[in-house]
């Protein structure tokens, strides 16, 4: 796995969880999905690649 996938997928997990957060110390339910779907990403994309260091040769 690359550096900067590595970076992304982490990115994508702190400024989901970031956003998450403070949409919901806002209120805004709308904003705090968006928040979550975009963890959800990050996490996705870390264990994918993860999946991939495990199956190479």
């Amino acid at each position: 796995m690359s550096a900067s996938e590595k970076m992304k997928a982490k990115a994508e997990q702190v400024i989901g969880k970031a956003v998450r957060k403070a949409a919901h110390a806002l209120g805004s339910e709308t904003t705090a999905a968006k928040g979550a779907a975009l963890e959800a990403r990050g996490k996705g994309r870390g264990a994918k690649e993860t999946g991939k260091d495990t199956f190479k040769p």
